[in-house]
């Protein structure tokens, strides 16, 4: 008796769903945004997203991830790099 297993699909992980996100709403120039107000969009808590900013500003090469300003919480400026 053989029995067959199914692969198991890794869910995507929280940077790889943050990386996606930013780059479909950034795909026609600036994005600027604070954490907490994208939070329900990508399923993470603005905190996660604080820190998955930092790490995306040092390894997306098709990004450019910059903090713009800090007013009661920081903005992101993210843009495609052409």
């Amino acid at each position: 008796m053989s029995t067959t297993t199914q692969p198991s699909i890794a869910p995507e992980s929280k940077e790889a769903r943050l990386k996606q996100y930013l780059n479909q709403r950034a795909a026609n120039g600036e994005l600027y945004f604070k954490s907490k107000f994208i939070a329900d969009d990508v399923g993470l808590s603005a905190k996660e997203i604080g820190a998955l900013m930092v790490k995306l500003s040092d390894t997306a090469e098709e990004l450019e991830i910059e903090k713009w300003s800090y007013t009661s919480a920081t903005t992101w400026r993210v843009t495609p790099v052409a």
